[in-house]
């Protein structure tokens, strides 16, 4: 004997497992607790679906719709929210221990539109030859970016080492 698929999206009619239900009708009227198949049957008189729209209350509450456009608008309605959300993307700015005071400024913009945008942002410090003996000017460095923008962000992420380069990421408050 065959299972019959798993259907996505709220229960409806034969699908509905509880012995009995509470309904609502199309017009928003509470009817009351009655057997499922009772219920299916008068929705069929409206010529609607009986659905279930709240299947974890104690009976289940059922309402006379109909299953498409519920589900459609369900869909809509997701879609919407989807549509409005706004992810949060990581950033990176590289910089060199012996940065210019401009373009550390230049630096700095980038670092507070990004923040400013909602997106966390990852300091980078890459040193090169000689510049690994000298990690307290990047220490310094990071120190400054991160005082400059204290008011706007949080550090996520305190500076660390790995390898060449000194990471430190940066969060919107």
């Amino acid at each position: 004997m065959m299972t019959p698929p798993v259907k996505s999206g709220p229960r409806y009619n034969n699908f509905i497992q509880a012995d009995k239900v509470r309904v609502i009708d199309e017009n928003g009227e509470n009817i009351g607790v009655m057997y499922t198949r009772e219920a299916i049957e008068q929705a069929a008189d409206v010529g609607l679906d009986l659905v279930e729209v709240s299947p974890n209350a104690d009976p289940p509450v059922c309402k006379f719709l109909d299953v498409g456009k519920y589900r459609y608008e369900a869909q809509k309605k997701a879609n919407a929210a989807r549509k409005t959300q706004k992810t949060q993307e990581i950033k990176e700015i590289k910089m060199r221990p012996n940065i210019d005071d401009h373009d550390y400024d230049v630096k700095m913009r980038n670092v507070q539109r990004f923040i400013g945008d909602g997106d966390k942002v990852k300091v980078t410090l890459r040193f090169r030859g000689r510049e690994l003996s000298h990690q307290q000017l990047g220490m310094d460095l990071l120190r400054r970016v991160q005082a400059d923008v204290e008011e706007i962000a949080k550090i996520e992420a305190y500076p660390r080492m790995e390898g060449r380069q000194m990471l430190m990421v940066l969060a919107p408050k």
